[in-house]
């Protein structure tokens, strides 16, 4: 059985995987001189929901919904819907 090139084929991927480690070490390099850190991700997101809105979750049916503010679900049976949205005290009118 021929061997072929297969010093020749473990040294191109041992060249390859140091530059990809090179690269990255760079990249961290450049990014801690300018005061920068962690994974190159883009902006974060705001999380929660828009104003005027309250978000329900129903255990039963693993599953939320995004209702009007003040108004609850009402689909029937089981009835174990939970706000999730934090509201100030005595506006749940609708619970």
């Amino acid at each position: 059985m021929a061997r072929g090139h297969y010093g020749f084929q473990r040294r191109q991927k041992e060249q390859l995987r140091k530059a990809k480690q090179d690269a990255k070490r760079q990249r961290q390099v450049e990014r801690a001189q300018g005061g920068e850190t962690g994974p190159e991700m883009g902006e974060a997101q705001v999380p929660g929901v828009e104003p005027g809105v309250w978000e329900w979750f129903s255990p039963s049916r693993t599953r939320v919904m995004a209702m009007k503010e003040g108004t609850r679900p009402d689909i029937g049976e089981p009835d174990d819907w939970v706000l999730l949205t934090e509201v100030a005290e005595g506006d749940e009118t609708a619970e």
